[in-house]
């Protein structure tokens, strides 16, 4: 009962170019509050009250157990040529959910007695933002805090490193670090900073009680201004002339040496 009148033949037609521009510009994403996940995995693990319509390829119409639950939803079908081109993927897997953007506050992130945060500052890449998100999740992380500056979440490369941990991990955008320390510091949880001044090596500081890692840019690491709000800066231990890591597998580190003293 869902269903448009008839199947979307054109590259001209304005649900299609507006899924294009949901794909390509953050702006777009931020003033409808909606954004694009593709694929199968993303579209069954999607929490119902976020969906706002469903795209179907006309090749994947015909997949009758997929189908059962697109029904449930307002949905269009799409010629595979069309649907090609609304991809933001080179192999289309022929299911293209188009979701409400969900908020959280800070205090959604801060509500468990002693929450284990990540605050990424001014990270760019997404596929470390996506991992991060997916990497907390499994090492039992609270929330996940991201300066205005990082890359937007919602991003079609980030929604797609995620594999469906966007929608189970809070995420809130902050001004900036010095001004989430003052909420932190009133909880009486610790901020570390992984950082290659950091005097203790990761495995020495206790994350058993409030605790939030902070990350920074790919290139550039921590400001001088973020790590200075640090209550300890921490360091990974390398062998070789390798002087850092990739943030992602940084925070994984991080997040499962806190989760493993935690007994998660």
């Amino acid at each position: 009962m869902y269903k448009g009148v008839c199947m979307i033949t054109s590259l001209q037609n304005a649900q299609v170019k507006n899924i294009i521009k949901l794909n390509q510009k953050a702006k777009e994403r931020r003033e409808q509050r909606l954004f694009a996940a593709e694929g199968r995995k993303m579209f069954l693990e999607a929490p119902s009250g976020w969906i706002h319509k469903v795209y179907v390829s006309e090749s994947a119409e015909k997949d009758e157990e997929l189908m059962k639950r697109v029904r449930l939803f307002p949905w269009e079908a799409v010629t595979d040529t069309v649907f090609r081109q609304m991809s933001d993927t080179q192999t289309p897997q022929g299911i293209l959910t188009v979701l409400h953007t969900p908020f959280y506050r800070e205090e959604d992130l801060l509500k468990e007695e002693n929450p284990l945060l990540m605050i990424l500052e001014d990270l760019q890449d997404p596929g470390n933002v996506g991992t991060i998100l997916r990497t907390g999740e499994g090492a039992g992380v609270s929330g996940v805090f991201l300066t205005r500056t990082c890359v937007d979440i919602t991003n079609p490369k980030v929604i797609r490193a995620t594999m469906g941990s966007v929608y189970r991990m809070p995420f809130a955008y902050v001004e900036d670090v010095p001004s989430l320390k003052k909420i932190l510091a009133k909880r009486g949880i610790r901020l570390f900073a992984a950082h290659l001044q950091g005097k203790k090596a990761y495995y020495e500081e206790s994350y058993q009680g409030g605790t939030a890692f902070m990350i920074g840019n790919e290139g550039k690491g921590l400001t001088d201004r973020a790590a200075g709000e640090a209550d300890s800066l921490i360091r990974i231990p390398m062998c070789g002339q390798v002087e850092s890591l990739n943030a992602a597998m940084a925070a994984g580190i991080l997040m499962y040496e806190a989760a493993r003293q935690r007994g998660i």
